[in-house]
């Protein structure tokens, strides 16, 4: 996940307010229901120490949703009296989550605004084709590809004339289904979409794919629904399940490898809190791995005001020549540290976390 949206949040000193709520309910009752919410959080953060202008800033922001129709939620964070970021999120919270503390809470972000893998989705027959983008907040129409109209039919006579039909059918389908790879090449390269979803008759989905640049050939999906099927939306939807799966699993892979020590006898990975403070302080993180629950994600470290100055133990600071330090949880503080020297980030599960829910690949030995 590319962090560089997150750096209106680095450019203040905080304390910061980081809430963030579940929109995914939508009756009647919504709008007095977020109302409450809103109002329920800027309690909730004047009871955990921030003033009364940013609560107040916050609770207006959170009002503002109570007629939204976001499917999923939104982030806010605020200091000062003014919201410095609002973020639709990608995932639905597991109800709110109400922070004041010296850092933003940016940590839920990897996995709750995390990677929205695009799709162009195309639904194709022998006319052409119907293009649309899906992604987290949605669907909206691509365009559309008409090619030859006539002939599309085949018949059943074997006569001479009837052979020579067949042949301009086929021709017409090999030119329709040329016309539709090309127009999804452009489309594609316009959007920098992750996935190319077909839908359609086997023959015409393997017709169209078949015809796609040799570069796009790794991004397509043939749905195993039509565009009638109400399970179509689940074929979407686990494609693009699979493809945040896949690259998680990449970056493991390569993480787990780089573990070990190189030719130079040092590891090209680190995870605990202490190598992970001294990588940061050396701008030596290129990608990092956060397990949101691992026991070291909540860690507390110290923070000065400069994204590189962070210690395990505030005396440590104060040896770097630090006399301001704060308290931090240790996610938190290495997000800053990433989003300073345009480090990704990616958020990992139990299961495939490093030790602690903590690591990162290195960008130098």
């Amino acid at each position: 996940m590319d962090l560089a949206f997150l750096h209106p949040l680095y450019e203040h000193p905080g304390p910061w307010a980081s809430v963030y709520v579940d929109t995914s309910r939508h009756t009647a009752d919504t709008p007095h229901e977020r109302l409450l919410t809103a109002a329920a959080a800027a309690r909730e953060l004047s009871r955990q120490g921030a003033d009364e202008a940013t609560c107040r800033a916050v609770r207006e922001s959170l009002e503002e949703l109570r007629h939204s129709s976001e499917p999923h939620g939104r982030a806010v964070f605020a200091r000062a009296g003014e919201v410095a970021l609002r973020l639709p999120l990608t995932r639905s919270p597991d109800g709110s989550l109400v922070r004041w503390a010296a850092l933003p809470h940016a940590a839920p972000l990897l996995e709750l605004a995390g990677e929205d893998p695009v799709c162009v989705v195309a639904y194709v027959d022998r006319k052409g084709a119907d293009i649309e983008l899906r992604g987290a907040f949605g669907r909206q129409g691509a365009g559309a590809v008409s090619g030859r109209p006539w002939p599309v039919h085949r018949t059943s006579s074997s006569d001479w004339s009837e052979r020579h039909f067949q042949l301009r059918v086929e021709n017409t389908w090999e030119h329709n289904a040329a016309e539709i790879a090309d127009a999804l090449a452009v489309c594609q390269e316009e959007t920098g979409a992750d996935l190319l979803v077909l839908v359609g008759d086997e023959r015409e989905k393997r017709s169209v794919h078949e015809r796609l640049p040799k570069r796009l050939h790794a991004l397509v999906v043939e749905a195993g629904h039509g565009a009638g099927s109400r399970l179509l939306d689940e074929d979407v939807e686990d494609a693009r399940a699979g493809h945040v799966r896949q690259r998680a699993e990449r970056e493991l892979e390569r993480f787990r490898a780089a573990r070990a020590p190189g030719d130079d006898g040092r590891p090209g990975a680190v995870e605990g809190v202490p190598a992970l403070v001294e990588a940061a302080r050396e701008h030596r993180i290129d990608e990092l791995l956060v397990h949101p629950d691992g026991p070291d994600a909540h860690r507390e470290v110290w923070i000065g005001e400069d994204p590189d100055q962070l210690a395990v133990r505030r005396t440590d600071l104060k040896i770097l020549g630090e006399q301001n330090s704060w308290s931090a949880r240790a996610d938190d503080a290495l997000i800053r540290s990433a989003v300073a020297t345009g480090a990704p980030a990616l958020s990992v599960t139990a299961d495939e976390a490093p030790v602690g829910g903590l690591g990162a690949l290195l960008r130098w030995a």
